[in-house]
């Protein structure tokens, strides 16, 4: 064959090489398994929970907050904003059958002020709710998620022991449907390969990341970062909550966990295309040309290795094999942590176009001026 071609074959070779020795480490996915001890003083924490038309989730979201068995002061808000189901109905009917109605207060928000993404709007509004209970941590927690009994105070043991400022659990999202096996595990690759939480963790690193389902963050930081206005309009909020919160000098820390799982299910490869299409335009600035540059590095990663594994001989097919191989068992990690077969990790060049049609598509919408989707409403500025 002639070199040009080998030469090919060598490039993605030299991406999984990188990726794998020089990325953070970010395919080991070191889940969370800390063993709380006991603290001399635990801190008062106030639990706000977004909550837009979510009456499919909210009673076991609400339940599981209701059996935290955290030995500090701990209440719940529940922001409900705007809901056109029994969102509210149904918090409050959990609360009371999980006997903690006096520790569940339920907030009707304010009307979407001009210039706010909805989600940040309504944990601005529960932080607001909360301003006369003294709180030392807020936890904002999605509405369909179901955590373990123990999260909270594995959660505030480590941001004491650490002195961290914010600390971030990626829940166990669903993996149940064959659109889910196909695309989910994909999703905390991608993530992560982009945010390595060694990174995240590492003070001198620019890396910030955080995953928005769980985040508890300590108060006495919200005032340096200009509280959640300084972020009001950002759709990838979490990310963004966590870089302002890094920028000013503060310890951040994500791990995952398998104690505390999302209830929201993706029966449909539409469903995935949207979860992916609310923020992957985003994620690249609104920019074409980093969309254009995004779909060539998907080409030459996940797919001209296979290419060439199929198409050219030795020294060509070797080199394709090898960065096959690299690609195969790092993602195989995060298959075997879903529970499914290590077959299933030769499924990664699928979804690396499934994800590029996916960011083809938030860029359409972007353009339209229904961009960042989020329970009904278009988040992102309208495109020129």
């Amino acid at each position: 064959m002639p070199l040009n071609l080998n030469f090919l074959a060598a490039i993605p070779l030299a991406i999984w090489l990188y990726l794998l020795l020089a990325r953070g480490s970010f395919w080991r996915l070191n889940e969370d398994k800390t063993e709380p001890r006991r603290l001399e003083n635990w801190p008062h924490v106030v639990a706000v929970v977004p909550a837009r038309n979510e009456a499919a989730t909210i009673s076991q979201a609400i339940s599981s907050l209701a059996k935290q068995d955290y030995p500090g002061e701990f209440s719940v808000i529940v922001v409900d904003d705007h809901s056109e189901d029994a969102t509210a109905q149904l918090a409050q009917q959990a609360a009371n059958e999980s006997g903690a109605s006096r520790r569940v207060k339920i907030h009707a928000a304010a009307p979407l002020a001009p210039g706010w993404t909805g989600k940040l709007w309504a944990l601005n509004e529960g932080i607001s709710a909360s301003s006369e209970k003294g709180a030392e941590f807020f936890w904002f927690t999605d509405a369909d998620i179901e955590h373990a009994p123990d999260t909270l105070r594995r959660l505030v043991f480590r941001a004491e022991k650490n002195s961290l400022d914010l600390t971030s659990l990626m829940v166990l999202l669903q993996a149940k449907t064959l659109t889910e096996r196909l695309l989910i595990p994909p999703f905390l690759y991608f993530f992560l390969l982009l945010y390595p939480p060694r990174w995240i963790a590492d003070p001198n690193a620019s890396t910030a990341g955080a995953a928005g389902g769980c985040i508890l963050l300590r108060r006495n930081v919200l005032a340096p970062i200009g509280r959640i206005a300084s972020i009001r309009a950002e759709v990838i909020d979490d990310c963004a909550l966590a870089r302002a919160v890094k920028n000013n000098g503060g310890k951040i820390w994500m791990g995952l966990t398998r104690a505390s799982m999302s209830l929201r299910s993706y029966g449909t490869f539409a469903e995935m295309r949207d979860l992916i299409a609310r923020t992957a335009f985003t994620q690249l600035r609104y920019s074409f040309p980093l969309l254009i540059a995004t779909m060539l590095g998907l080409f030459v990663t996940y797919l001209l290795a296979w290419i060439a594994f199929f198409t050219l001989d030795d020294p060509g097919w070797l080199l394709a094999s090898t960065a096959i191989s690299i690609m195969t068992a790092t993602y195989g990690v995060t298959v075997r942590f879903y529970g499914l077969p290590w077959l299933w990790a030769l499924t990664l060049p699928f979804a690396a176009v499934f994800y590029g049609y996916a960011t083809c598509v938030s860029a359409v919408r972007y353009w339209l001026g229904r961009g960042g989707q989020w329970k009904g409403r278009a988040q992102a500025p309208r495109g020129d």
